[in-house]
């Protein structure tokens, strides 16, 4: 599902410009159209404050477990094609990290949490959960492409 391809559909269905629906997310109509071209993805949070400006559900924009799948393949190297060894690299990789950074990557990444509900599990804030998730995916694609070489 086309998350961009999504918001178009969605907003001319209900007769709002990309100006309006700017206006309710206090954003630019610029990015709005960068959006809907797939030249920019809106983060999760964003994506749910976008389909209630629409007045409509997340899941008519983006399926979560993609939007998930979507943060991770920014980490893997290109070439990458024996699942086995990447699972296998997967495990190794969690058992280096620090018990607090292990839990939130299996938060959010195998029991699909969202950053909400992994902030609320792992006693942070998101702003906090963000932060941390985005090292943790920058060490990830090190340690991948250390592993993969």
């Amino acid at each position: 599902m086309d998350i961009g391809k999504s918001i178009a559909k969605l907003r001319l269905s209900r007769g709002i410009t990309q100006e309006e629906l700017a206006n309710r997310l206090f954003v630019s109509r610029d990015l709005v159209s960068k959006w809907e071209t797939g030249a920019r993805r809106p983060d999760y949070p964003t994506a749910e404050r976008i389909a209630e400006a629409l007045g409509a559900q997340v899941g008519e924009l983006v399926e979560f477990d993609e939007y998930l799948i979507s943060e991770l393949e920014d980490c893997l190297p290109e070439g990458i094609d024996d699942e086995e060894k990447l699972a296998e690299a997967l495990n190794c990789f969690l058992k280096a990290l620090p018990g607090r950074a292990s839990r939130l990557f299996v938060l959010r990444y195998y029991d699909l949490k969202s950053i909400s509900e992994t902030a609320a599990a792992a006693g942070m804030k998101e702003n906090q959960v963000r932060s941390r998730l985005s090292k943790i995916r920058k060490k990830l694609r090190a340690f991948l492409e250390e592993k993969f070489r």
